[in-house]
């Protein structure tokens, strides 16, 4: 009997954390896809795209949502950030200016936290951790090339970026 409350109060405490981070979604955005990110045999985040129309549109506004299943510190999730900006071999002219700004902005990540970018209509990108806003990049260059890590067809984790952008 206890093995079994104890699933249900796990079972409602992951939908109590899903609930909250996907609040600062714009309400007029759809889900577009999801997808979840393993490294070798580690869970690292669960992930879902959403945009107005609810498809994936380059030309379109965007809100990436990221469920975190394991605890990450802040300077790990932007060393990272510039692994993969480097793997994309994407224009390098601001990135320290940006990792920077990222490094001001981002906490340290425990399971069941979230980070969520949404874009706004200027293309800026606004990070926030459930309801609270964490800070803006007011630069459609960085939005552009932070969501090239999961967007972009060159992404490292191709299959995963087919299951966000909605291709199976």
């Amino acid at each position: 009997m206890r093995f079994t409350l104890f699933g249900l109060l796990a079972l409602f405490s992951v939908n109590l954390f899903a609930a909250e981070c996907s609040q600062s979604v714009p309400g007029n955005f759809s889900k577009v896809g999801e997808t979840r990110l393993s490294v070798y045999f580690w869970d690292v985040y669960d992930a879902t795209l959403f945009s107005p129309s609810g498809n994936y549109e380059k030309n379109e506004r965007q809100a990436l949502l990221l469920e975190y299943l394991r605890d990450i510190k802040a300077k790990d999730l932007i060393e990272t950030t510039e692994e993969e900006w480097q793997k994309l071999e994407l224009d390098r002219e601001k990135h320290k200016d940006w990792l920077a700004q990222l490094d001001s902005i981002w906490p340290n990540i425990e399971e069941g936290d979230c980070l969520l970018l949404v874009e706004d209509e200027e293309g800026s990108a606004e990070f926030y951790q459930g309801e609270k806003l964490l800070g803006t990049i007011k630069d459609k260059e960085f939005t552009e090339q932070f969501l090239a890590i999961w967007l972009s067809e060159n992404s490292r984790f191709r299959s995963e970026r087919n299951e966000l952008i909605g291709e199976k």
